[in-house]
């Protein structure tokens, strides 16, 4: 297993170039929220655009619609009791956070699995169906992104007695199955059917809700954007631990928030920029 390092996220990062456009940056769509857990689907949004997106459509409950207007006004809305979702126009979906398990978000998540053509990424209550009806994992395309925690981790693949056998685990499963997994912990493992790489960056202030939706919003923007699924991810975990080390600066891991480390994203894009 390699150390993900400056030097390959350097490497992996594509500057953006001055002639270009909103649409040169790709849609993203993120299923998330529900009653009372919206905050998810603000998080998400929110690490989704400063992570470069060029469009952004979240898909909330109709009655929590506003909670969404009124924080991230750069996001375009789609309403979860519309049956009829067209995800044909989005380059990159992600899926789970907030979302509860419920019969109708068991039965979207099937159709995004089933009927997408382009990179999706499975977070948090996506997991958690999943592992009430592990077919699903068969029928997860190429590159599918899954980002479970350790507690999401031993849903789907069963218990683990540490993070050691976990890692085994992820090794074995992203294989069989052709997926990237990015297992999150104090050292995020992120591995596809042939590597394996563990994070350098991060600390001990992620250690609180809502990091893991913003490490959502960070991968689906640059699935967006055009990277391959294991790059994307990669770069996504970098990122997502750096800018928690440079909120350091201000924040002690005890008081550091998530909307603290997505106030970094800038100054970690550009540390990685840096020749």
């Amino acid at each position: 297993m390699k150390k993900l390092t400056k030097n390959i996220v350097s490497s992996l990062f594509k500057p953006r170039a001055a002639n270009t456009h909103k649409g040169s940056f790709g849609h993203s769509l993120i299923i998330a929220g529900s009653k009372g857990k919206m905050g998810a689907a603000v998080i998400t949004a929110k690490a989704c655009l400063r992570s470069g997106t060029g469009l952004l459509t979240v898909n909330v409950p109709q009655k929590e619609r506003i909670i969404l207007q009124t924080t991230i006004p750069e996001a375009m809305l789609v309403m979860r009791e519309d049956r009829e979702l067209d995800i044909a126009k989005f380059n990159a979906i992600a899926i789970g956070p907030g979302i509860g398990i419920t019969p109708n978000n068991k039965s979207l998540l099937s159709q995004i699995i089933i009927k997408s053509t382009q990179p999706i990424l499975l977070d948090a209550d996506a997991l958690n169906i999943i592992a009430l009806n592990k077919k699903l994992l068969t029928l997860l395309k190429e590159g599918t992104i899954i980002t479970p925690h350790p507690k999401e981790f031993d849903r789907l693949f069963g218990e683990h007695q540490n993070q050691n056998e976990r890692i085994k685990t992820a090794l074995i499963k992203a294989k069989e199955y052709n997926i990237v997994i990015v297992l999150k912990n104090n050292h995020t493992i992120i591995a596809n059917s042939t590597k394996a790489y563990v994070n350098t960056t991060g600390n001990a202030g992620l250690a609180k809700g809502g990091s893991g939706d913003a490490l959502t919003g960070i991968i689906t923007a640059f699935l967006a954007q055009g990277y391959m699924a294991f790059d994307a991810a990669r770069l996504g975990v970098y990122l997502h631990g750096l800018s928690a080390d440079i909120a350091l600066n201000n924040q002690s891991m005890e008081s550091m928030l998530v909307t603290d480390v997505i106030d970094c994203f800038g100054k970690a894009f550009k540390q990685i920029s840096e020749v």
